[in-house]
């Protein structure tokens, strides 16, 4: 089974406009509000390329519940712990000229709440597949993802971990099946910005000496790296199209790589290819990747 934990997730409220002026009225000519968090878009991904998951996290009142009743709307389980408190943050990613997001803090998580997550992780056996996404909420330890990945060390768990800086940086000691940093997050880490493949590729290879087993590398419309703990390296450039949403590409690249990996029984570069299908399938659309346009770029570059 494949679990997803998100640990503040969030209703985003997407709008266009032609332009945006600060400090001015400015009216939209598009909107839409969806369910968002990192692990919530792997989820839903995973599910419209056919694969059930179980979205995991925190969520509280009135945006928690509609964030709640999408997911049963796309067909994906949940089972979030339910706080009494506050309300499940709202995001608004504004979109012009430029692109601009105003993200919510987030609702208070008390030890207890956070107790109740553990005990529903510890249920996880052999073989399964937890994808740990996103930010954490100022109320959770700075630790959160290395307590989960402490305690669940040893039970044969598949870890992926998509998170910044430190929060990746201290849970390779337990060696994560799959990393996903992007190529601006991979040079923030080691405090160098990186132009080239082989500088990419060369601090990709440290993500794995301090214990990663897989590194993905995203680069956008540049594409993707994939070191893999058998040594090997696979470079894949960007399918072509046009960059209509940016918000939950590399979530869906990770669980592009998830469905290769399981479809194809371990291969990655199947796993690989899959990856970069999909999160340039939901770069390409408003809404994130089915499985038709995923298989659609996928003859592109497989």
């Amino acid at each position: 089974m494949i679990y997803t934990v998100t640990f503040n997730p969030s209703l985003d409220y997407i709008v266009r406009m032609d332009k945006f002026t600060a400090g001015a009225i400015n009216r939209v000519n598009y909107e839409q509000v969806l369910a968002g968090g990192k692990g919530i878009n792997v989820s839903i991904v995973l599910k419209n390329l056919g694969h059930e998951s179980t979205a995991l996290g925190f969520l509280a009142g009135f945006t928690g519940e509609e964030i709640k009743d999408q997911l049963k709307g796309f067909g994906v389980k949940s089972d979030f712990v339910q706080l009494e408190k506050g309300f499940s943050r709202i995001n608004v990613k504004a979109k012009a000229d430029c692109e601009t997001e105003i993200n919510g803090q987030g609702p208070d998580i008390s030890e207890a709440k956070r107790e109740e997550l553990f005990a529903q992780l510890d249920k996880l056996q052999e073989g399964d597949t937890l994808v740990l996404a996103g930010s954490i909420p100022k109320t959770l330890p700075d630790d959160i993802y290395q307590k989960i990945m402490a305690r669940l060390d040893g039970k044969g768990i598949r870890i992926v971990v998509d998170a910044e800086k430190n929060l990746l940086l201290n849970v390779l000691q337990y060696h994560p099946f799959l990393i996903k940093p992007n190529n601006h997050e991979l040079g923030d880490m080691f405090g160098v910005k990186l132009t080239t493949d082989e500088e990419i590729i060369t601090y990709a290879k440290k993500l794995q000496e301090k214990g990663a087993q897989n590194v993905l590398i995203s680069m956008a419309g540049d594409g993707a790296i994939l070191l893999t703990a058998e040594g090997k390296s696979y470079k894949c450039p960007a399918p072509k199209g046009k960059l209509i949403n940016s918000v939950g590409a590399g979530d869906s690249m990770v669980a592009g790589f998830i469905t290769g990996y399981m479809e194809s029984e371990g291969d990655f570069e199947k796993a690989f290819h899959m990856g970069v299908a999909t999160g340039s399938a939901s770069a390409f659309s408003e809404n994130l990747a089915t499985r038709p346009e995923v298989e659609a770029l996928l003859k592109t570059i497989a």
